[in-house]
């Protein structure tokens, strides 16, 4: 008798504690999923009255007022998309093809070929790196400096810019506004990145670069996503006075 009572309280007691051991593992789930969704609650910006999510302030400067006047809404799809459909090749402005206007532009001690628009050399400062390149032009020397596109083509295409106009397209590719002067290398590793993907090592120039992306898609009419806009306004909360060039 004395044996079964022992046997009995010792299962008992092996029950007990695999129960308190049960209660402390869903104790510890609670708690995890409370804290996860206060996190959750506390990062993800409320809707508002009409459903719409909250975009965060980027301040009152010019261009924090423009940005914040953008629609914002997803990337439409990269189908059709051509070069051809904004510029067969550069415009002309002054006389000039807009590569070798923005070159001298944008360049000091400027050099022309002969008494032509070709620009033969010239010094950038440039913005995206922050270095200086002794510009030479030659085949093997021009693709040092290029001229990028602020909004990429392909990017401007995916938010609004198929609804342009042919002509509409070509005055974009073809703006200085929209053009800059920069390393050959930094605009290839740009590609047709957003403000969201890649913005300019050089971190001095950030808030000019991204005003300018703002100029131009107030300019002709394109939106931002939602990524673009967060790192856009985040990066403007650094500069309160930004123009919009």
């Amino acid at each position: 008798m004395t044996s079964r009572n022992t046997a009995r309280s010792e299962t008992d007691g092996l029950t007990q504690k695999q129960l308190f051991a049960r209660l402390g593992r869903i104790l510890f789930v609670i708690i995890v999923l409370a804290v996860g969704g206060w996190q959750l609650r506390s990062t993800t910006p409320e809707p508002s009255a009409d459903g719409s999510l909250q975009l965060p302030s980027a301040g009152t400067s010019p261009a924090a007022i423009a940005l914040s006047q953008l629609e914002v809404k997803g990337r439409a799809p990269k189908t059709g998309y051509k070069r051809e459909l904004f510029s067969s090749g550069w415009g002309q402005l002054n006389g000039c093809d807009l590569r070798n206007y923005i070159l001298a532009r944008d360049m000091t001690n400027v050099t022309r070929v002969d008494t032509t628009c070709k620009v033969n050399t010239g010094t950038l400062n440039d913005p995206y790196t922050g270095n200086i390149i002794q510009f030479v032009r030659g085949a093997g020397t021009s693709d040092d400096v290029q001229i990028d596109h602020v909004v990429a083509l392909s990017d401007a295409w995916q938010k609004g810019a198929q609804n342009l106009s042919a002509a509409e397209r070509y005055s974009l590719a073809n703006d200085p506004l929209e053009l800059l002067a920069v390393d050959g290398g930094a605009n290839q590793a740009k590609g047709d990145s957003d403000a969201a993907s890649w913005l300019p090592s050089n971190k001095s120039y950030r808030c000019t670069y991204v005003a300018r992306q703002i100029a131009v898609k107030t300019k002709y009419k394109l939106w931002v996503t939602r990524a673009e806009y967060d790192m856009m306004a985040k990066i403007l909360t650094s500069c309160p006075a930004q123009p919009l060039p």
